[in-house]
């Protein structure tokens, strides 16, 4: 089920990247920005920059772009602070939401987020009101086409992966400690996988199915604009989606 419903959200989120670039972009411009802050420009050092690296060359972020990025936050000068912040609520009929900002003014962030909430029938709560439902894990989907599943599950097994699963979609997800991301995906890549994303997730212990059109309308709204807000990164939730 997890995979199933993971893939569906991945398959939302990527379809809304096709028509949405410019969006996509700016939001991992500001992760790039903020890991050279925190760990300097160079990633074979600054491990948290060589994963958004890679995140950003999956999403079809030019390397250009990347190198501008990365020069701009290292120069003397730079004034752009961002700040990560997270907030919990509740969607539509209690669908847990935690929703990943990177933001330079938390008033503006927060009562965006608020109001996206509140519009759509749901409530933002408080820290740590849902993010025990969660647990925070790497996650790397491979599609399942021309893969050997026996292979690529002895191989992700090998380069230090926790769990393997098999999606009904023809997917493949494999999942890491949070911290051990980045050397399960170097290792698979240097076999020669590819992948179809590689982050880490707060990956939800059960999933809520909804069944009133009203609230799918409503938490449908809700997850777009999160989507269209530049201050958020990323939103995790245990609603079921359906295909």
């Amino acid at each position: 089920m997890s995979g199933h419903s993971k893939w569906s959200t991945i398959k939302r989120k990527k379809e809304k990247t096709d028509g949405a670039r410019a969006k996509i972009f700016t939001k991992i411009g500001r992760e790039i920005a903020v890991a050279v802050k925190n760990g300097g420009p160079d990633p074979s050092v600054n491990t948290k920059l060589k994963d958004v690296i890679a995140k950003a060359k999956s999403n079809n972020v030019p390397n250009d772009n990347i190198e501008r990025i990365i020069k701009k936050a290292a120069g003397e000068g730079n004034s752009d602070n961002y700040e990560e912040i997270m907030y919990e609520g509740y969607g539509p009929s209690g669908i847990a939401v935690i929703v990943e900002t990177l933001t330079d003014n938390r008033n503006r962030t927060a009562g965006d987020v608020r109001h996206y909430f509140d519009k759509f029938g749901g409530n933002m709560g408080q820290s740590g009101c849902v993010s025990f439902m969660f647990t925070r894990c790497g996650i790397i989907m491979i599609e399942a086409e021309d893969v050997d599943e026996e292979k690529l599950m002895e191989d992700a097994l090998e380069s230090g992966a926790t769990d393997f699963i098999t999606d009904e979609e023809g997917v493949f997800e494999i999942r890491t400690e949070p911290n051990d991301l980045g050397a399960v995906r170097d290792e698979l890549e240097a076999k020669g996988y590819s992948f179809l994303s590689a982050e880490v997730e707060y990956v939800p212990s059960t999933y809520t199915k909804l069944t009133s059109e009203e609230d799918i309308t409503n938490m449908t709204k809700m997850l777009d604009m999160f989507d269209d807000n530049d201050d958020v990164q990323n939103v995790w939730h245990n609603w079921e989606m359906e295909d």
